[in-house]
């Protein structure tokens, strides 16, 4: 398991050398500048560059248009490689991946200064899924071989503690010979919508799949976590991928979904399906056969890798950069799921070797015109403000010492 940036957007090749960061004993972290006395506070996480098995730093800052924030002599070291990140009930957690052992849940929350202060510390199981629900921070371990089931985890946000857990038969849940791999859950109403993929879950084509041409959604009953049903569409492939959010839910409880339409068998690409937004209209548990948004067409051949919601049905998608194909550097591009417009982001580099998860979701700005993004190059790493209506990006806050991980929105 690498990083998760590094997952998805892969290998960064900068030389910035990292100076003396304080460790993650400290209880508070300096506040760097800039810092506006926004209502929002911005947790910029960087790893050091250069170094593989190294901890991120967090960083925070109010304001990511303009500037310079550095890991030199400022953030907090998190003990451990491999960390993700979500904000929820006004808490910031960081989630360790133990690589098949138990995972540190460190709980921050900010201080009267906009800095972070370390408020729990607990152990949990290695999950590949974490996202709000309820009260919660839902979390779900999914095994890709040998054990058939994937356990679930309710962490209460508040109690910083598990309230709730219980397993499913992920090969009885697919049905076909196969595993259902969850690739994330997104709560709707009184359910919890996990989409899966379905995985041979046996070496040596651990991720390949006879199924390549449909799309499942396990939808359960939340607290419980009892399975309701699981619907099924033929038009796309599977929803998201791994550690790849690919549900969102908009303003009007209408669920969106996209595919990167990169299913393969044995390394080989094998779909024949487009990448595309499919909808299950608010109220129902059913794909809506009305609605499909060819997104691969719409761009010219080229295939979603990943999605920020930002409201009013637009999207920033990261696209993969090689036609046709689920590879290559990630382009930029806004979508409109309500008219099915795309227009590719202008501003930002043409190649994108590395950038902030998209899997938070919540980097909007608070007046909901423009959304950051962190991007990595070989000159170094900017968060990039985007403008949402004219899909155009200018560069702002510069991070010293390190590639951009994550930027999570914390109020």
């Amino acid at each position: 398991m690498k990083k998760s940036y590094l997952k998805w957007f892969f290998a960064v090749g900068v030389g910035v050398a990292l100076g003396a960061c304080s460790s993650d004993d400290d209880t508070t972290n300096p506040t760097p500048e800039p810092s506006t006395g926004s209502q929002s506070r911005y947790v910029v996480a960087s790893a050091p560059i250069g170094s593989q098995g190294v901890a991120d730093y967090l960083l925070t800052t109010g304001d990511l248009s303009q500037g310079t924030i550095s890991t030199v002599g400022q953030g907090i070291e998190q003990d451990g490689s491999y960390r993700y990140y979500l904000t929820h009930k006004g808490k910031f957690f960081s989630l360790l991946y133990g690589q098949g052992n138990p995972g540190a849940v460190t709980t921050y929350a900010l201080d009267e200064k906009g800095g972070l202060v370390k408020t729990s510390d607990f152990q949990s199981e290695t999950v590949q899924v974490f996202a709000p629900a309820g009260d919660d921070i839902l979390t779900i371990k999914v095994p890709r071989s040998g054990n058939e089931s994937a356990s679930w985890f309710r962490i209460n946000a508040d109690q910083s503690k598990i309230v709730g857990e219980a397993q499913v038969n992920i090969v009885k849940l697919a049905g076909n010979g196969e595993r259902a791999h969850f690739t994330w859950a997104t709560q709707v109403g009184d359910k919890v919508f996990a989409p899966y993929m379905s995985i041979k879950g046996a070496a040596p084509d651990v991720f390949g799949t006879a199924y390549p041409d449909s799309s499942w959604i396990a939808v359960f009953n939340y607290p419980a976590m009892t399975l309701d049903k699981v619907i099924k569409d033929n038009r796309t492939s599977f929803i998201g991928s791994y550690f790849n959010n690919g549900l969102s839910v908009d303003e009007n409880g209408d669920v969106y979904g996209f595919s990167p339409a990169s299913a393969t068998n044995s390394g080989v690409a094998t779909t024949t399906k487009p990448s595309a937004f499919v909808r299950i209209k608010k109220g129902t548990t059913d794909f809506d056969k009305s609605y499909f948004f060819n997104v691969q067409e719409k761009s010219g051949g080229y295939k979603i890798a990943n999605q920020t919601y930002l409201g009013g049905g637009k999207f920033l998608l990261y696209m993969y950069g090689d036609l046709g194909k689920a590879s290559g550097s990630k382009k930029l591009a806004i979508a409109d799921a309500y008219n099915q417009r795309f227009a590719w982001v202008t501003g930002a580099p043409d190649a994108i070797a590395s950038s902030s998860a998209s899997y938070n979701n919540n980097t909007v700005s608070d007046d909901k015109k423009s959304v950051f993004v962190g991007i990595n190059t070989d000159a170094g790493s900017w968060v990039y403000t985007v403008d949402i209506a004219t899909a155009a990006a200018r560069q702002g806050l510069k991070v010293e010492g390190g590639a951009i991980t994550a930027i999570v929105k914390v109020k």
